[in-house]
C-alpha cells in the first residue's frame, strides 16, 4: 500500500514547556477497561494482543514516529512529545477511553478516536475528539495524517471497503512489552451471520472480507521468525468459506505452528474439513455458543444454531484434539432462571476449558439495542454504566436484579473449584497435552479469583 508523502511539521507545542514543536510522532493507545469499582483493569501479562495498533503503526506515514501502549500492562505516557494520540475503543473500555481523549485535549493534542464502540456511536464520540475513524481504516488513516499535517482535519473518516489488503503489521513495536507467547493474524473481516445482538453485523450487515492466503501466510511467517510458535488466527467466521479454509490449512500446516481461532459450532457437521483444521496445528475453537435455549437464539437472529445438538457437535469437535472455549450470554427472551442455572450444568457436563459469560445488553447501534428502545424495555439509560455484568433491560422471564444475581451465582458455580478441576484436569483430553491442561487449570483459578471478588473475568 503506498505511503502519501508529508508536506509540513505540526506546530503543536511540546507538553514540557519547551517552545520546540513536537515531532511527527503519533501514539496509539488501546485503554484498559475499568471494573466495577472503577478500577483500571491491570494484568501482569497481556495474552491477547490486539492487532488493531501494529496495523495501524505499518499503515502510518513513514516519516512518522509511532509508539503503542497498551495500557492493561503499563501506563499511558501522558508527558509523551506525540502531537497526534490514536485511541481504539474496543467493548467495555469506552469510558477509559473518553477519559484519556479528555486528558490529551486538555494538554493541546490532536485526538483520534475509532474502534468498535466509537464505530457505533460516532456521534457521540465526537463529543470528545478531533476526529472520529468510522470503521475499517486501511483507506482513510493516510488521508487522515495528510489532513493532519496541513492542518485540514475533518471530523469524520469513513469509507467502505470493498477489498482486504493489509502491510504487514509491525509486530517488532510489541516485542519489549510484556505479552504471551503468541500473536495475532488476521484472515478475515465481519461475519456473514445476522445476530442482531452483534456488533460486527452492524457495522458489516452481513459483508465477509477474506485476506489472499499469500499474505495471511506473509504474516504468520514473520510471526514464526521472531520465535513464536503459535499465533492466534483473527476471523469471526473462519470456516465459512470451505474450499478457502482448505487451502489455508494446507499452507499453515507447512509452517509447523500451533494456532487458535473462533468459528461457527457448524464446523462439527464437516469432520473433513475439521480433521483437517487439527491437522493444520489448530489446537483451540472459540465458540458463541450464545444460550441453551432455542428460543433466545431465535430472539437473537441466531435460528441457524441448535442447542440441542450442541453436546453432540462439542464431543465431535474434541475427538479430533481441539480444545474448546465458549463464550455465552444471559437474559435473552427464552432464558428464565431455571435455564441459566442449567447452563452451569451444561458447562460442566460438556468440560468446556475456557468459558466466558455476558449479560445480554442492548448497545447503542445496534440492531438489539433498537428493539428494546421500541418496546421501552430499557431499564438503565445510561449507556456509559454498562458493563455486560449489570442486567440495564427488562428480561422477559425475570426481573433486572434477579438477572444480574443469576448471571453471578451462573459465574461462581462454574468456576467452584469442584467444576474447574472437571473441565480442566479430570479429562479424557489431559495426557494428551498435560502442561496446556494445566495452563487452562491455571487460567481457571485467575478467573476465579476475579469472580470471587466480583470481578469479570476479561479477555484481556
Amino acid at each position: 500500500m503506498k505511503k502519501v508523502a508529508n508536506q509540513k511539521m505540526c506546530n503543536c507545542q511540546n507538553p514540557k514547556g519547551s517552545d520546540e514543536p513536537l515531532q511527527k510522532k503519533i501514539l496509539l493507545i488501546q485503554p484498559t477497561p475499568y471494573d466495577q469499582y472503577g478500577n483500571l483493569v491491570k494484568k501482569s501479562r497481556l495474552y491477547f494482543v490486539g492487532l488493531a495498533l501494529p496495523l495501524l503503526a505499518a499503515l502510518t506515514l513513514e516519516d512518522f514516529t509511532v509508539e503503542l501502549c497498551y495500557e492493561t500492562i503499563e501506563e499511558v505516557p501522558f508527558d509523551t512529545d506525540a502531537g497526534l494520540i490514536g485511541i481504539s475503543s474496543m467493548g467495555h473500555a469506552v469510558m477509559r477511553t473518553i477519559d484519556i481523549a479528555k486528558r490529551f485535549r486538555e494538554m493541546g493534542r490532536t485526538v483520534i478516536l475509532g474502534g468498535y464502540m466509537v464505530s457505533l456511536m460516532p456521534e457521540e464520540a465526537q463529543k470528545y475528539c478531533d476526529a472520529v475513524m468510522i470503521g475499517d481504516a486501511e483507506e482513510t488513516w493516510g488521508e487522515m495524517l495528510t489532513d493532519y499535517l496541513n492542518g485540514s482535519l475533518k471530523k469524520v473518516y469513513r469509507k467502505k471497503l470493498t477489498k482486504l489488503e493489509t502491510p504487514l503489521p509491525k509486530y517488532e513495536l510489541v516485542l519489549k512489552k510484556r505479552i504471551g507467547n503468541f500473536l495475532p493474524v488476521q484472515a478475515g473481516r465481519g461475519c456473514p451471520k445476522t445476530c442482531s445482538f452483534c456488533s460486527i453485523y452492524c457495522l458489516y450487515h452481513g459483508q465477509y472480507l477474506k485476506r489472499s492466503i499469500p499474505d495471511v501466510i506473509r504474516d504468520i511467517r514473520r510471526v514464526k521468525e521472531l520465535g513464536f510458535r503459535q499465533f492466534l488466527l483473527l476471523d469471526d467466521n473462519l470456516f465459512s468459506d470451505r474450499d478457502y479454509a482448505f487451502r489455508l490449512c494446507a499452507e499453515i500446516k507447512k509452517l509447523k505452528m500451533k494456532w487458535m481461532t473462533q468459528c461457527s459450532i457448524d464446523i462439527s457437521r464437516d469432520e473433513e474439513l475439521l480433521k483437517t483444521v487439527a491437522e493444520s496445528g489448530c489446537y483451540v475453537l472459540s465458540f458463541g455458543l450464545e444460550s441453551i435455549s432455542r428460543e433466545s437464539l431465535l430472539g437473537m437472529q441466531k435460528g441457524w444454531a441448535h442447542p440441542e445438538q450442541y453436546s453432540e457437535q462439542l464431543k465431535i469437535i474434541r475427538k479430533y484434539g481441539i480444545d474448546i472455549s465458549t463464550e455465552m450470554v444471559v437474559g435473552a427472551e427464552g432464558d428464565t432462571l431455571e435455564s441459566i442455572r442449567a447452563t452451569a450444568k451444561f458447562i460442566e457436563d460438556n468440560q468446556i476449558t475456557v468459558p466466558r459469560f455476558y449479560i445480554l445488553t442492548p448497545i447503542p447501534g445496534t440492531q438489539y439495542y433498537e428493539e428494546m428502545k421500541a418496546q421501552d424495555r430499557i431499564y438503565n439509560t445510561d449507556m456509559y454504566s454498562y458493563n455486560s455484568c449489570e442486567a440495564v433491560h427488562y428480561p422477559k422471564n425475570m426481573t433486572p436484579q434477579e438477572l444480574t444475581k443469576a448471571y453471578w451465582e451462573l459465574y461462581n458455580e462454574v468456576y467452584s473449584y469442584r467444576c474447574i478441576l472437571k473441565r480442566t484436569i479430570f479429562t479424557r483430553n489431559f495426557w494428551r497435552r498435560p502442561l496446556t491442561a494445566l495452563f487452562y487449570f491455571g487460567v481457571n483459578l485467575f478467573y476465579r479469583k476475579h469472580i470471587r471478588h466480583g470481578i469479570v473475568p476479561n479477555i484481556v
